[in-house]
């Protein structure tokens, strides 16, 4: 049995998994088969991530903080988790490989999943001018034309925030009125760098090794239009990877798991959560890896509350009779 289970690699769950492994919890990452490393893996330059002035490519920083966390020892598998058994004092996480941990806490971080066009050149193009993220990619369109796919207060907010580095900003919507608030709105129509473009349909991404236009079709008389524009940022929303946890952890009305106040505990104890799968609203890296350090300090006091035996039967280091809770590391 182990102290404790960290499910997701993204930034929150390497930088649990690195203030757990300096706090001696011995953590164990399941860093999925195929998507480990988060949504980071699919992007370029980052370069609103804290120390790195010249940026640094997304892959290259998932990989410093998985090696981080590995010289601190923790332990990293990339399989899958097909169920979980998170009431009583023992989680029992099953893995792909039939595996079945057994662990005294678990860190749940499995992020969202952005919401896609479907279209086939959509991932091709993936951080070559296609992005969900105008606050991570938005500079590298200065003096461009970019469009701008959604409806609601996301896909205006996005095309506000873009009109700051772009030239022109093309709002396309496949209906006739925007489900956005009437405050966005405002500020969407008041903006001469924001052209709206109603009742239309992305059907095409075009370029070869960037984007170089799209293709429009019209939700109302299925004409086709081409649109030239160098970058097309999708804002049709998010799914955080709740999917595991449905009928174990409470959820908040927007879908993500509900923790008690700016803590990381959900309503079973011995279960934390981080990362965009607690957070409707930010959705950034540094965010992220701050929550993950809030999930890893709850666990480890979590952790040393429990009976003497019960941290020895999962590996850990045994306390004198009566001594007092550790304090949580710090930087």
């Amino acid at each position: 049995m182990r102290q404790i289970v960290i499910i997701g690699s993204g930034p929150a769950g390497y930088t649990a998994a690195i203030y757990a492994a300096r706090a001696n919890l011995k953590p164990l990452v399941i860093a999925s088969s195929v998507e480990f490393g988060g949504e980071l893996m699919k992007t370029t330059e980052v370069e609103n991530f804290p120390g790195f002035p010249e940026g640094i490519m997304g892959p290259d920083l998932m990989m410093k903080m998985q090696e981080q966390a590995e010289r601190f020892g923790a332990e990293i598998v990339y399989d899958d988790v097909t169920k979980l058994e998170l009431a009583g004092e023992v989680k029992r996480i099953h893995r792909g490989d039939g595996t079945v941990e057994e662990a005294l806490t678990v860190i749940y971080a499995t992020g969202s999943e952005y919401r896609k066009l479907g279209l086939a050149d959509e991932t091709r193009l993936s951080g070559y001018g296609v992005s969900w993220c105008a606050t991570c990619d938005g500079a590298f369109f200065k003096q461009k034309k970019v469009a701008v796919i959604g409806g609601g207060d996301s896909a205006l907010e996005e095309a506000t925030f873009l009109t700051r580095f772009a030239d022109v900003v093309y709002l396309v919507h496949r209906r006739d009125a925007f489900r956005a608030s009437a405050a966005m709105q405002d500020r969407a129509f008041a903006d001469p760098k924001i052209q709206i473009l109603w009742n239309l349909e992305v059907a095409h991404i075009y370029g070869d090794e960037k984007v170089t236009g799209i293709g429009l079709t019209s939700t109302v008389d299925d004409t086709e239009t081409t649109l030239d524009v160098q970058g097309v940022f999708v804002a049709i929303g998010a799914d955080p990877r709740t999917h595991l946890v449905h009928g174990q952890l409470d959820l908040t009305a927007e879908g993500t798991i509900a923790v008690d106040g700016r803590s990381s505990r959900t309503n079973i104890p011995g279960v934390f959560a981080a990362g965009d799968v607690v957070d409707p609203t930010y959705k950034q890296a540094v965010t992220a890896a701050g929550s993950g350090t809030v999930a890893a300090l709850d666990a480890e006091h979590f952790l040393a509350a429990l009976p003497n035996e019960v941290l020895v039967r999962a590996g850990g280091d045994p306390r004198e009779p009566g001594a007092p809770v550790p304090a949580a590391a710090t930087v």
